[in-house]
């Protein structure tokens, strides 16, 4: 036997089936979790339910693809990475930080515009009141 021949590359531990599925669905991504999840349901219910605690223990269903998670590394990239051009960075972060404020100052008149509607809802809940409290004492004269 030549030296090369009784040499074996080391090779990653057998994986079982169940971490051999595991991978393949992560390399799918969260539509291949979700509709093993509800091929399970359809199929045998424990299953599916076994699916579904197991994602969520895992956190599959809010792991790599929430952008909300942190806002640094929205889209999976890092916004602020240096792109090795200090006048393209100073660019960048000039634009994300005008961005960042635009999303700001919208969110807070979206928070206005639901105040005011809550408002207006109230104001009108209150003369629909006060009409009614004025119409009973006319109602019970009349009686």
């Amino acid at each position: 036997m030549t030296p090369a021949a009784a040499y074996t590359a080391p090779t990653a531990p057998r994986m079982g089936w169940l971490s051999r599925a595991e991978a393949w669905l992560d390399s799918k991504g969260k539509g291949a979790w979700i509709a093993a999840m509800v091929l399970g349901f359809v199929f045998f219910w424990p299953v599916g339910l076994a699916l579904l605690f197991y994602m969520i223990w895992s956190k599959q269903m809010f792991g790599k693809n929430c952008t909300r998670r942190n806002p640094m590394t929205r889209h999976g990239f890092s916004a602020m990475k240096s792109s090795g051009n200090s006048a393209f960075d100073a660019y960048k972060a000039e634009t994300l930080r005008r961005l960042e404020e635009e999303q700001d100052q919208f969110e807070s008149f979206l928070q206005r515009l639901r105040d005011a509607k809550d408002q207006a809802e109230f104001d009108q809940f209150m003369e629909d009141r006060a009409r009614r409290a004025a119409e009973e004492p006319e109602a019970r004269e009349d009686a």
